[in-house]
């Protein structure tokens, strides 16, 4: 028998890490069916740990490193 996991939605501003309340970029899902959510600093903490238990890991720090888009500068 196998077990169809849906995927899991992308992060976004309201998710919040677990450990420090700051943006989360990194969502752990746990064999129990629960989550956990770390920011880009406590995922880099315990990023080996986690990956450990994971069964589904969503890694989104790579959006901290894209280049913000900018307004056209306005004439004067």
């Amino acid at each position: 028998m196998t077990t169809a996991v849906a995927p899991s939605a992308q992060l976004t501003a309201a998710d919040r890490c677990d450990r420090c309340g700051a943006q989360a970029y990194l969502r752990v899902e746990l064999q129990s069916g629960g989550e956990l959510l770390f920011c880009a600093h406590h995922a880099r903490e315990h990023g080996d740990k986690l990956r450990e238990i994971a069964v589904n890991l969503t890694d989104e720090t790579h959006k901290l490193t894209g280049t913000p888009s900018s307004a056209p500068d306005e004439e004067r």
